[in-house]
């Protein structure tokens, strides 16, 4: 991923990062917490033909968590989850399936944030794997992917 330092890849980076951030602090009540939708998730699959939405995502994931209430863990491991899921979704564009793009995203959250959501909110584990999957599923592969074939559609890559 050889993606320049440029004006514009840093402006693509920090609008992409603003409106997570954004969406996820306005829709606080359903955006944290172990049973969530959080509707700024469907800009997770950016990545597949943005690169830049990568540093963006991160760094918005780190900004919206501040509000989250579950502290450092969320946070730092929150938005580590997020650059992971990010860089995997980008690498999955070279199988020119788009359709793939979300599963990144739904699987590295469901299974990672699960792992430290579980413990500090004393709901079993299993449990908050399928509720964290199944708002990562609706944030994902219904409005990310909507929102990724609306950008395909009209031709909008970087």
């Amino acid at each position: 991923m050889s993606q320049k330092f440029s004006t514009k890849n840093i402006a693509i980076a920090g609008i992409i990062g603003a409106l997570y951030a954004a969406l996820t602090i306005i829709l606080a009540p359903f955006s944290y917490g172990p049973v969530q939708v959080r509707l700024a998730e469907a800009l997770t699959v950016l990545p597949y033909i943005f690169p830049p939405a990568i540093p963006g995502l991160y760094f918005g994931c780190m900004a919206a968590n501040i509000f989250g209430g579950f502290g450092p863990i969320d946070i730092f491991g929150g938005s580590l989850l997020t650059l992971i899921a990010a860089l995997l979704t980008y690498w999955l564009r070279r199988y020119n399936k788009p359709w793939l793009a979300p599963l990144p995203p739904v699987l590295v959250n469901a299974f990672g944030v699960s792992l430290y959501l579980h413990v500090l909110s004393g709901l079993p584990y299993w449990m908050t794997v399928t509720y964290i999957a199944i708002g990562e599923f609706v944030a994902c592969y219904v409005f990310g992917l909507i929102l990724l074939y609306a950008l395909q559609k009209k031709n909008i890559h970087l």
